[in-house]
């Protein structure tokens, strides 16, 4: 799998913008415009891991040493057109995935309007103060271009685009006002969902139903995450159109009620929850997923 990094040469004092993603089979790149440099050699700053493997996402936790690397080299390294490649996930190894479900007032009251939402589910129904958060399998997570493998295609599989939060450092009990000190970046959430009766986790977990990028990026080209125009298209046609100042539980606010149940790693990611427009998707759907100063992403649906 290869990774890349997005590196502008923008310098806010001493931070330096940069926007993180995985393609292709095991480099490490950086992107300026349309092209990808080979930046492969960054890894080396990586340290060695045995048996048994840390609970948190290797590059995440050292994004500091491997971006200072990156640095180093950019200058001198091989490119190629981003076109040219597949997107993964920007985050290899998360040990979470952490949602935020009912998390806009809009997206609440229209599944609360509507039985193919709820399915008569309670919990489905509930304020995310009183529903909390859920955790989907991690064995969902893929990138951009490895498309979304719907499964269940007799029932109703659904489009949530989010803004999605990776974790950059460990947080335990960590107080919404210390919330930001602990994000390594943004991207791009899709969390499909098949509807039904069953426990959300259950129903949102199938291979290929969390969808992450196109890349991550880091929260200096991201000042303000409360204040996001975020929307999705399928096939041309826009579904969502909505910002995330209408989230009921913003990204700090999150980062503190997670933390208050369990322990956040480097890696874990955090998407938090889906305005109202949620519609069906089917196999030959093309979505367009567009968060503003992230990016927008391309995702094909094919059948599982």
């Amino acid at each position: 799998m290869l990774s890349w990094l997005r590196f502008s040469d923008l310098i806010q004092g001493s931070k330096i913008i940069m926007r993180l993603c995985r393609f292709g089979e095991g480099r490490l790149g950086l992107v300026e415009d349309a092209s990808v440099r080979d930046v492969t050699a960054a890894l080396d700053a990586l340290p060695m891991y045995r048996y048994p493997l840390p609970s948190f996402d290797p590059l995440i936790a050292n994004l500091e040493k491997v971006t200072s690397r990156v640095q180093a080299i950019a200058a001198t390294a091989p490119s190629q057109p981003v076109s040219s490649v597949t997107l993964l996930s920007p985050v290899a190894n998360p040990g979470k995935i952490v949602c935020a479900p009912v998390n806009y007032q809009k997206h609440l009251d229209e599944v609360r309007e509507d039985a193919q939402l709820h399915h008569n589910n309670a919990g489905t129904m509930a304020p995310i103060h009183t529903a909390g958060l859920f955790l989907k399998a991690t064995s969902a997570l893929v990138g951009p271009g490895e498309g979304i493998a719907l499964r269940k295609v007799d029932r109703r599989n659904d489009h949530e685009v989010e803004l999605a939060v990776v974790i950059g450092k460990t947080a335990n009990n960590v107080p919404a006002a210390d919330g930001y000190q602990y994000v390594a970046g943004y991207a791009i959430g899709l969390d499909i969902t098949i509807r039904g009766p069953e426990e959300r986790s259950l129903r949102k977990s199938p291979d290929s139903y969390a969808v992450l990028g196109p890349w991550l990026v880091t929260p200096d080209e991201v000042p303000n995450p409360g204040n996001l125009n975020l929307r999705i298209s399928v096939n041309g046609e826009e579904r969502q159109n909505s910002n995330t100042k209408y989230l009921i539980l913003g990204v700090a606010d999150l980062i503190a009620y997670a933390s208050s149940f369990y322990t956040l790693y480097p890696g874990d990611i955090i998407i938090t929850g889906t305005p109202e427009g949620v519609s069906p998707i089917q196999p030959g759907d093309i979505i367009s997923a567009c968060i503003e100063k992230i990016g927008t992403m391309e995702v094909k649906v094919r059948a599982a």
